[in-house]
């Protein structure tokens, strides 16, 4: 298993960027070096901050090597590999809002819940739970359970895993609850408040005129 490297390169233009740097094998077998650019040396000061964000990398890396090996990767390893292939600036095809927010639903729901467990040992029953004692509104359970599918739809498209358990969760986005209405005569005492107010005030205004 190979873990690459992470080297700062000079541009005549721009600040220095760090590079990531690896070997694969080719069609014939042999061996292709490959790279790509992390970020700037603005955005990460040292090498141990741009190595940070190289573990979803180095694992898609080692995707055949894992498969073989039979190790399983936690949630926290696919939302990593999930950031660095879908929401860095480079992928056009997602729009900047749908970005921040499926990273706002895996940094507040789902990574601190389910980021130690390892994909196997995910199951739709337990999230289905976890969901249902949620205190949040049916809609961002709705939504929660979706981008926590995309993850895992996403870890069957780089063959990081076989299986999307979430397609089995049940989560409606309808209210869990009616929403009080004003009966007909709640609705007449707040007209005849309103009333009451409005000619207060004219009354005031009236006065010190």
């Amino acid at each position: 298993m190979q873990q690459g490297s992470v080297i700062r390169e000079h541009r005549k233009l721009g600040p220095d960027v760090w590079c990531f740097r690896w070997w694969e094998s080719g069609p014939n077998g042999n061996r292709v070096h490959r790279r790509i650019v992390l970020g700037t040396a603005e955005q990460m000061r040292d090498a141990s901050s741009a190595r940070q964000i190289t573990v979803g990398l180095v694992k898609a890396i080692n995707t055949t090597d894992i498969r073989l090996a039979g190790i399983s990767m936690t949630l926290a390893q696919l939302a990593d590999h999930f950031h660095q292939r879908e929401l860095g600036r480079s992928n056009g095809r997602i729009s900047y809002s749908t970005k921040k927010a499926y990273q706002g639903y895996l940094n507040k729901w789902i990574v601190p819940r389910w980021g130690g467990c390892l994909l196997p040992n995910i199951k739709a029953v337990e999230v289905e739970l976890w969901l249902g004692n949620l205190e949040r509104a049916a809609g961002t359970c709705c939504k929660i359970r979706n981008v926590m599918s995309v993850l895992f739809n996403h870890a069957r498209r780089y063959d990081l895993y076989d299986r999307n358990p979430i397609q089995w969760v049940r989560q409606s986005a309808k209210r869990r609850r009616t929403p009080e209405v004003l009966s007909a005569v709640t609705a007449d005492d707040y007209f005849c408040v309103r009333e009451s107010i409005a000619h207060a005030h004219a009354s005031f205004l009236a006065l010190h005129v």
